[in-house]
């Protein structure tokens, strides 16, 4: 027990960057998804075909691939794109990793409602931006937030194979804890604090849902 409660400091230290990382990468995710989002709407052959392209690559190829391509693969193609800090490396490889998942959640959700809405945008003197960032986008909060949340905990989960490029997340932490002690029995508290991660975010997105179903 006394060794458990000597981990406890570095573990913290190790869920502040899993969760720092998390939280900017889904946050990031969000914004380009967006833009994506409507890309991938788009009546523009040359926008939407590169935003349906940008979401086939990144959805479609490993995000362990996509860290080391950009923490040691940008590097090599230039040195002008050499990114020494692992964090900033793992939360580009995050961020555009969650786009692509993000803008499909938001597409969908865009597509879901009634199509008189946009009508109505257009009845009251509304263009296709107005209606989208007035009309549409408020009324897709709540239908976002159940699918956004699960990207949320898959990321979270996920943030451990920054781990691989020695960034001091809660499994790195973990595995160095266990390589200068010999013990496994980190692995337990490790585990229990990813477990207190995520049912606090869950419930989080829990009763943002609950709260934006008065909307619906």
């Amino acid at each position: 027990m006394n060794k458990i409660i000597k981990w406890i400091p570095q573990l913290l230290a190790g869920a502040r960057i899993t969760i720092l990382l998390t939280l900017c990468s889904v946050v990031a995710g969000l914004i380009i998804s967006i833009f994506l989002a409507l890309g991938t709407l788009s009546k523009n052959k040359i926008i939407r075909n590169f935003c349906k392209g940008y979401v086939f690559f990144f959805r479609g190829t490993p995000l362990l691939m996509q860290l080391y391509f950009v923490y040691y693969g940008l590097p090599q193609i230039s040195r002008a794109l050499t990114i020494n800090n692992q964090f900033l490396a793992a939360f580009i490889a995050f961020g555009l990793n969650s786009s692509a998942y993000c803008c499909e959640i938001i597409r969908a959700a865009i597509q879901s409602i009634d199509k008189g809405q946009f009508e109505a945008g257009k009845v009251l003197g509304l263009n296709y931006f107005q209606t989208m960032r007035l009309v549409i986008l408020p009324q897709s909060i709540r239908r976002l937030i159940p699918p956004v949340g699960n990207e949320f905990i898959m990321m979270l989960k996920d943030a451990s194979l920054v781990s691989l490029i020695a960034l001091a997340d809660i499994t790195k932490v973990t595995r160095s804890i266990q390589s200068s002690t010999a013990s496994s029995m980190v692995y337990i508290p490790a585990m229990i604090l990813y477990l207190i991660i995520t049912a606090v975010f869950t419930f989080v997105f829990h009763v943002l849902e609950k709260k934006h179903s008065i909307y619906e």
